[in-house]
């Protein structure tokens, strides 16, 4: 049986908590946390980070296909969740104005900016194949991993 979603993420929350234990280096972190979630979600064909960098997102630690270099700040899903700071969750991408199809398999999507203090640091990105493959749940789960993150950071 499945695991439910809340405990999925509790357990995924966990282990980066313990990856980062100690460790400042944000691209460490981020390797780990992408390689994370991609062992532990179902249903994802991308995940990982886009670093902002002279004001647009560079691809940073990810696992998946090989993915768009670089971003501008407004576009796209992750563009506008950087560019906002809120997080984008978007049922199905070909509805969503200015994607950027870096895979032409994904139908949805979930970016979450985060920060280091007050400064925009990047933005976690999650692709899937399925359409409306992320909800509330998911978001809330995420906002759970990058508070960790976040705090690892500080």
């Amino acid at each position: 049986m499945p695991k439910v979603k809340s405990e999925l993420y509790r357990e995924v929350v966990q282990q980066a908590s313990a990856l980062m234990e100690g460790e400042k280096d944000l691209i460490a972190n981020l390797a780990n946390i992408s390689a994370l979630l991609w062992m532990h979600l179902p249903d994802i064909n991308w995940a990982g980070f886009y670093l902002l960098k002279d004001e647009e997102l560079v691809l940073g630690p990810f696992q998946g296909k090989p993915a768009c270099v670089r971003i501008p700040m407004g576009r796209g899903v992750c563009g506008t969740a950087a560019k906002l700071g809120q997080p984008q969750l978007v049922e199905d991408v070909h509805q969503f104005e200015g994607h950027i199809a870096c895979d032409a398999a994904s139908n949805s999507e979930i970016v979450l900016p985060f920060y280091q203090g007050a400064q925009l640091m990047g933005v976690l990105d999650i692709d899937s194949p399925s359409l409306a493959r992320f909800d509330q749940e998911d978001l809330q789960g995420l906002q759970n991993l990058i508070s960790v993150l976040q705090e690892a950071l500080a």
